[in-house]
């Protein structure tokens, strides 16, 4: 070994490596391999191929074609009405308008007859509606003159008092003619309830009325209009002179409203039936 290598310098050189030469950034950048370019085209058909359908798309594209495949069919139909009116002749076409004129008439002919109809439903409903409303309306007119349901309306009452005895049947059975002669509609008399087949009877010093015993005072209570029963029950010679004779007191009020509502139970005749059966 030399002295020349042992010398400081030569130590130093000979421990560091051999040195890379220098590349620039622009041969760096040649040498690396260039990246293809893509397209807008080519990123679409990358994002639509394969394609990533999910079950509600595919059902919604379904009833989307079957819509647009009616309408087309409807399309087509009309399309083909359409030429085969424009390729028919006259007198196809005249026929054709007198077919659907005579169903037009048909059809006008129907509604009025089906109007007609209405309006015979509509009527015999009122008609039956107003005979039921009739009928209702007699049978209680029916009722009150056989007692067997309560009337009220203007009237009079009439008191009786006979405190001697003297008042017999046949006195009262005048006043119940005269009243009815007068227009009374309903009578009552001590609560029992003066219908056509009514009878009064004496029972001792007391008078029965259908076999009910009736005891004074006698009052009447009368259902009609009183401008007329109480002027029926004080002339000349009445019912009232009558019964002031035998010295009864009678006394006569007229009211707005009476109530008479002693009834009657309906009798079945035994022997009598309505013509019509």
């Amino acid at each position: 070994m030399s002295n020349q290598d042992e010398t400081p310098e030569y130590r130093l050189r000979k421990k560091l490596p051999d040195e890379v030469p220098v590349t620039s950034s622009a041969e760096a950048v040649a040498e690396k391999p260039a990246e293809p370019v893509v397209t807008g085209r080519q990123r679409l058909v990358q994002g639509l191929w394969p394609p990533r359908v999910s079950r509600a798309q595919l059902i919604v594209a379904l009833l989307l074609f079957g819509l647009g495949f009616g309408l087309a069919v409807q399309v087509a139909s009309n399309s083909d009405s359409g030429n085969a009116l424009r390729g028919a002749r006259q007198e196809d076409l005249v026929r054709i308008l007198d077919e659907l004129d005579d169903r037009s008439q048909r059809l006008e002919d129907e509604k009025q007859g089906l109007e007609k109809q209405q309006q015979e439903l509509e009527n015999s409903s009122d008609q039956a509606e107003e005979a039921r409303k009739q009928t209702v309306e007699k049978e209680k007119q029916l009722g009150i003159l056989a007692g067997t349901v309560a009337a009220q309306g203007p009237g009079i009452t009439m008191t009786i008092e006979d405190t001697k005895g003297t008042v017999e049947a046949d006195m009262l059975l005048d006043a119940i003619q005269e009243l009815r002669a007068a227009g009374a509609e309903a009578i009552q008399v001590n609560g029992v309830r003066v219908v056509a087949g009514t009878f009064l009877t004496d029972s001792g010093k007391s008078v029965s009325v259908d076999g009910n015993k009736i005891n004074t005072p006698f009052r009447f209570k009368v259902i009609g209009n009183p401008q007329d029963l109480e002027p029926a029950l004080n002339i000349p010679g009445g019912v009232v002179q009558t019964l002031e004779k035998e010295q009864a007191t009678v006394t006569v009020e007229r009211s707005d409203k009476i109530v008479v509502d002693a009834l009657r139970a309906a009798k079945q005749p035994d022997y009598a039936r309505s013509s019509g059966q």
